[in-house]
């Protein structure tokens, strides 16, 4: 073989390479309802027991690694995700519930390969529907704190949902 016939070889097989590397992109998306809040009010903190929680749910969470952390504009669900985030260094990102897609479309079309996300009860079964592009998950009940969405997704399609408790 000629120089010249190794390196065409050589560069067929970084282009794709390349290619395969973009087209195999794989995203874990990890979704969460606020911690439980401690009050009724407008926009009211965790409690004792949200406190612990959030705890719990960055001891889970960390196995994961995420790269990006993002809540909604609200106390509760802030706190949820501050300490996974103070434990990784990052700054939770604020995203606007009434826009899920957007949302999407910041996680689909970027580097980041683990996020966190942090909602409410009406939010976080429409985000995974939204992820999945199937209606499967219904709004949780008011009193229910302790699941946590695991949307893994290859190739821009999702390939396993799991939904664990904590």
């Amino acid at each position: 073989m000629t120089k010249l016939s190794l390196k065409i070889v050589a560069c067929i097989f970084i282009l794709f390479h390349c290619v395969n590397s973009a087209a195999a992109q794989k995203k874990t998306i990890i979704l969460v309802r606020h911690a439980e809040k401690v009050d009724a009010s407008q926009d009211p903190g965790l409690s004792v027991e949200g406190k612990a929680r959030a705890e719990t749910l960055a001891k889970i969470v960390k196995r994961y690694k995420p790269g990006a952390i993002y809540s909604t504009d609200f106390k509760r669900t802030r706190d949820t995700v501050a300490p996974m985030a103070s434990r990784r260094k990052l700054q939770i990102q604020i995203y606007d519930p009434k826009k899920p897609g957007e949302l999407v479309d910041t996680i689909m079309k970027g580097k980041t390969k683990r996020f966190l996300i942090a909602g409410h009860s009406n939010t976080i079964p429409g985000l995974a529907n939204l992820l999945g592009k199937k209606e499967l998950f219904k709004n949780l009940d008011d009193s229910e704190y302790g699941a946590i969405y695991i949307v893994r997704i290859i190739d821009g399609k999702v390939r396993k949902t799991e939904i664990i408790p904590y």
